[in-house]
């Protein structure tokens, strides 16, 4: 009871990162900015566009991703562990480079071989709304309460639903041979916050607002807000066709890609291509599909035509859940 009389809201700059002609800003620590753009630094180590287009394309982010969850599990909350080298690690192209080197095109590889010392965690239950207003004021908001209805019980003044964060902790456990231990840099300490996979981002250009995007979707958040953000920057996708496009999923453990393989709420069917899947699985990977993903919510700020500095706003609410942007 102590814990939750004495809990306050924590303010906390954005982490910010140059990438891709882009500036970044991303959530801190211990939520899911930092393995983004690790992600994301890795990748721009490759040619633009030619590096990102096809199979080839593909596997270069399922490797990419392996590697930023391999660092993400020595994260823990700041206030309680000193994350200060592997934190300055994951937002260095330095060291983004040195990883890319790593990077077989022809092959991928078991969880080992990236250097993955902890188990991971899953997280669940989360939401977000992406906002720009007339006066390009911004904000990408994720919120979660951990699993479906949190920890089941409302709070009787206010009708919220109390979330079971805690779940979001790493366990120490007795594991097997075959299963990486806990990570103790995100075990429970009373008044600590648990690692989180929630990646709301701004994404500036020249100075000025471009994009604002975040998803829901749990652990999986990390790889469907990227990969939004290389389709339209990177790949050229228009907005809606970067949020429509099949996403692919990785964790590094399981040592499983998971592929987008569903019908939406809509009717519309999103499936991975057969033949990028054929090409994944002659490189090694295991593919299961999913009937699910991430849900994601972007707002571009297009320059082409604009008056005064500000230019013309379009927003997607992904169709995934049925979702529509609103304006006024």
């Amino acid at each position: 009871m102590r814990d939750l009389q004495a809990y306050r809201v924590k303010q906390k700059e954005p982490l910010s990162a140059d990438i891709l002609g882009l500036k970044i800003l991303g959530m801190p620590p211990p939520s899911g900015g930092p393995p983004m753009i690790l992600m994301l630094n890795i990748l721009a180590q490759y040619e633009v566009p030619s590096g990102f287009l096809g199979p080839l394309g593909i596997h270069r982010e399922i490797e990419a991703l392996k590697h930023a969850f391999a660092v993400r599990m020595n994260l823990g909350d700041p206030d309680f562990v000193n994350i200060t080298a592997v934190l300055s690690d994951m937002l260095s192209p330095k060291f983004a480079k040195e990883l890319k080197k790593d990077i077989n095109d022809s092959k991928t590889f078991g969880p080992n071989h990236y250097g993955g010392r902890w188990n991971q965690v899953q997280d669940h239950g989360t939401s977000h709304v992406s906002i720009i207003d007339q006066e390009r004021n911004a904000v990408s908001m994720t919120s979660t309460i951990n699993g479906y209805f949190g920890a089941g019980m409302l709070s009787p003044s206010t009708g919220i639903v109390l979330n079971n964060e805690m779940d979001d902790f790493s366990m120490p456990a007795n594991v097997s041979k075959n299963v990486p231990p806990p990570a103790p840099a995100n075990f429970i300490v009373p008044g600590k916050r648990p690692l989180s996979s929630m990646s709301p981002t701004i994404v500036l250009k020249d100075g000025k607002l471009k994009a604002v995007v975040g998803a829901s979707g749990g652990a999986l958040i990390i790889a469907g807000t990227a990969e939004v953000l290389l389709n339209h920057f990177v790949r050229e996708m228009d907005p809606f066709r970067a949020v429509i496009s099949p996403r692919v999923y990785h964790q590094l453990i399981p040592n499983v890609v998971n592929y987008e393989n569903w019908t939406t709420v809509s009717g519309d069917h999103i499936e991975l291509s057969a033949d990028i899947r054929a090409a994944l699985q002659k490189k090694g990977h295991v593919l299961e599909g999913l009937a699910g993903g991430t849900i994601c919510q972007f707002i571009v700020q297009k320059f082409e035509r604009y008056k005064n500095g500000v230019g013309k706003l379009v927003a997607v609410s992904d169709p995934r859940k049925g979702g529509f942007p609103a304006g006024f």
